[in-house]
């Protein structure tokens, strides 16, 4: 009980009150551009009402399994990419140029041609949420592998240690708080990425019922699906920080 009830919790707690009664001001006093603002109480009687509908939970289940898929691919390819990139000179100075020239194309850009080229819509979204986190993760694992210090790898070669227990009691772990990172700034941009292209090309998900309310002129529901949206990230990201601390628990005794 002490995790859920502590200082940090009460103070998000706080926190989200303060912005329900800003927001409740707001939309009172009628300030200019943002008078057609709901009220909070018509966006929460409309997400009580979407809360009990098979559909909503629907969309949420197809959105949750796009993010999935495209993400753990981009993990099971990004991070042996960048691995391979930071250890060997000879393997990055093939690849990095291609891959620096394809990195700045915002992944949003890769739409038509993922419409065009996938024989169905649900692979051009799982590749368009690949292409999100992959990048992101790929240079991230570069980075972190360029930031181990040379003398770990030649003290350990020095006392015995194969090229092999180098990579994996070294190279690895000495990686992982890059790859965390990279897991988490890609996680907020495959959802970016992914709620764009349900807008553009989806059938269902948490973009697609966000638009279609705003399609029907229903702006309670619009925030309904904002606030899904945040929350279905926020969890995804909290999923992420819980299997970074297995992974790397040395790291509760700093």
């Amino acid at each position: 009980m002490k995790k859920f009830f502590n200082v940090r919790v009460l103070r998000g707690f706080i926190s989200i009150v303060i912005f329900v009664v800003l927001w409740q001001s707001v939309v009172l006093v009628k300030i200019p551009y943002l008078e057609n603002l709901p009220y909070p109480k018509e966006v929460a009687v409309d997400g009580i009402n979407a809360v009990g509908s098979k559909t909503y939970w629907f969309d949420w289940g197809i959105s949750l399994s796009r993010i999935f898929i495209g993400f753990i691919a981009a993990q099971l390819i990004g991070i042996p990419l960048g691995l391979a990139m930071g250890i060997s000179r000879v393997f990055k100075g093939f690849t990095f140029p291609v891959f620096e020239m394809l990195r700045p194309i915002p992944p949003i850009a890769w739409i038509p041609l993922a419409i065009l080229f996938w024989p169905t819509r649900e692979l051009s979204i799982y590749f368009l949420v690949f292409i999100g986190a992959f990048f992101i993760i790929v240079i991230n694992v570069l980075q972190g592998v360029s930031n181990i210090s040379v003398s770990l790898k030649w003290a350990a070669s020095s006392l015995g240690a194969r090229p092999k227990d180098i990579f994996w009691k070294i190279m690895v772990p000495g990686s992982l708080p890059s790859i965390v990172t990279g897991m988490t700034v890609g996680m907020g941009v495959t959802w970016n990425v992914l709620i764009a292209a349900e807008m553009i090309a989806g059938q269902g998900g948490l973009g697609r019922m966000t638009w279609e309310a705003y399609t029907n002129h229903n702006i309670p529901f619009i925030v309904v699906g904002m606030v899904s949206i945040g929350v279905a990230g926020y969890l995804c990201s909290t999923l992420i920080r819980w299997l970074s601390e297995k992974a790397m628990p040395w790291k509760k005794r700093f």
